[in-house]
């Protein structure tokens, strides 16, 4: 189950208690705070202490990623983040610009042809890039291809 798929189950049981009365909403709020409150200190102190080969390993699961953001632990800054979400892509995007201040993330495919297209980009992107909230994929210019004309022989009569 993705972080994503995870939130909105907490969220849907979060909002069928709030059908139950106020009281009810309170202590799902609180049961979710708390919940969330002691797998925080548990990863704040597994982190430090796994080797660094293990925790770079660790961060190309989107799992691991979604929980350590989450928790804001993650050791990688936005950039690092980005770059780690692309490789993970069946075709290879360049990043052609990032505004923060709207989350858009505007990238260019470094080939030609059809592949993933800005869902599929966002999708990878959410888990490791929360920050990006918008995806515009720059289409990748048509080359033309130049090649010989099949030989032409002519009838001599």
């Amino acid at each position: 189950m993705t972080a994503e798929q995870t939130g909105l189950r907490i969220q849907q049981a979060l909002d069928e208690l709030a059908g139950s009365g106020a009281d009810a909403e309170r202590a799902g709020e609180q049961l979710v705070r708390d919940i969330m409150e002691f797998y925080g200190q548990g990863l704040a102190r597994m982190v430090p202490a796994l080797p660094p080969p293990a925790l770079e390993r660790m961060l190309d699961d989107p799992a691991v990623a979604g929980l350590l953001l989450l928790h804001d632990l993650h050791p990688e800054d936005l950039t690092a983040r980005i770059d780690r979400a692309l490789a993970a892509l069946p075709e290879k995007v360049e990043k052609a610009g990032f505004d923060p201040a709207t989350g858009t993330l505007r990238l260019r495919r470094t080939v030609s042809g059809c592949g993933c297209g800005e869902q599929e980009v966002a999708a990878a992107l959410a888990c490791h890039a929360p920050e990006v909230t918008a995806v515009e994929l720059e289409r990748a210019p048509q080359l033309l291809q130049i090649g010989t004309r099949p030989s032409q022989t002519a009838e001599v009569r």
